[in-house]
């Protein structure tokens, strides 16, 4: 089904409660997205233009009560909201712990090199060399994840958070099908 407006995400329910997770105890602006709706959410917003505002239409069969009806969107913004802080506190995490592996990796780089200089003084022909670039290899191996933290792994967190935050702002509006 193609969208009305090109950043409309449109989702089909025989009632609002489909929407949310059934499971979930919390009050109704506090609660959690039903796993398969916002999987269908997500993954259709992704498939949308990056410019512009969102807009979720929930085509209904059955009316909802009307102060279900009146807080839907404050709970779709809400949830999404809280998902987009969560990626927030991951991105935070993920770069605390680079910095912390490029510490440890550049000290380990560092004392390997040194060692290296040392086995080269010390180990008798021909086993120096052998030691020597073995003991770089694996200082610049002790590189590999800060480097792969900073090169790659924190796109994939900010370009989730940036979609959830678009989410968390996207006007959500209930229509009866008549059909």
């Amino acid at each position: 089904m193609t969208a009305a407006h090109p950043n409309q995400v449109e989702v089909r329910l025989r009632e609002l409660a489909q929407l949310f997770n059934s499971m979930d105890p919390s009050p109704f602006i506090d609660r959690d997205l039903d796993a398969a709706a916002e999987e269908f959410i997500v993954s259709w917003a992704r498939e949308l233009p990056h410019k512009g505002e969102l807009e979720l239409v929930v085509h209904l069969a059955t009316a909802p009560p009307p102060e279900r009806a009146a807080g839907t969107e404050e709970a779709v913004r809400h949830y999404f909201a809280s998902r987009a802080e969560i990626k927030h506190r991951e991105f935070r995490v993920l770069l605390r712990r680079g910095r912390t592996s490029l510490i440890i990796g550049l000290l380990f780089l560092v004392a390997c090199f040194i060692l290296s200089e040392l086995a080269r003084k010390v180990i008798p022909g021909g086993w120096d060399q052998f030691v020597e670039i073995g003991l770089q290899i694996v200082g610049w191996v002790a590189m590999w994840r800060p480097l792969e933290i900073f090169l790659y792994d924190w796109w994939p967190i900010r370009s989730d958070q940036r979609l959830l935050e678009r989410l968390a702002r996207m006007k959500v509006s209930l229509r009866l099908s008549t059909a």
